[in-house]
Parts: C-alpha cells; structure tokens; sequence
C-alpha cells in the first residue's frame, strides 16, 4: 500500500517560515520524482516545487528565493522550507510522487498552512 504521510502545517505570520515533511512508503522513493503543490480556497491545485530522482529542481515563480525543496532517500521523505510566507501561501499543500511526468503518480493527504497578515 503506498502512503505519502505530510506533516508540518499550520499557521504562521507573514515573513515567518515552516518546513513541510513527507514521508512515503510503498513505492521505491530513490526512483520517484518527488513534487509539492498546493490548493487555495476557490481556486485549482497549482505546482510549487520538484525534486526529481536525479536531483533536478524546479520551483514555482511565485516561491523562487523563498521555498526550498529537498529529498533525503535514505528516509524516503521530501521535505519543502518555506521562508518569508505571504497570505498569499495559504493553502492546502500536497505531496505527490511519480515516476515521470506522463503518470499522475501518488498524492498525499494534505497538510494545511496558513498565513496571518
């Protein structure tokens, strides 16, 4: 059964930071690329950041300089540090694990962060 478990949401002010975890389990982490993203109230599920299993990176625009996203394969978790977080960063962020971008691959539960102005 695969299982991708996130953890480290909550609330925070504005120019705070958070650092999101996920722990997967059930598939071969070191094969997966690994991704965040996120939904707000209202709107689509948008991309945030990518790990991939050869250690490429891509971040969203909106979290260039801010957000940092890191894999540690030898705990087959992903981890996402959001630094100087706007109101606009509220939302529900989501795990996701996958082989290759033409599979939709594993989401996790969600972990909720909020942003007080």
């Amino acid at each position: 059964q695969v299982q991708l478990v996130e953890s480290g949401g909550g609330l925070v002010q504005a120019g705070g930071s958070l650092r999101l975890s996920c722990r997967v389990s059930g598939i071969i982490f070191r094969n997966n690329d690994m991704g965040w993203y996120r939904q707000a109230p209202g709107k689509q599920r948008e991309f945030v950041a990518l790990k991939t299993s050869a250690g490429y990176t891509n971040l969203a625009d909106s979290v260039k300089g801010r957000f940092t996203i890191s894999r540690d394969n030898a705990k087959s978790t992903v981890y996402l540090q959001m630094n100087e977080l706007k109101p606009e960063d509220t939302a529900v962020y989501y795990c996701n694990a996958r082989l290759n971008s033409k599979v939709e691959g594993y989401w996790g539960q969600g972990t909720q962060v909020t942003v007080s102005s």
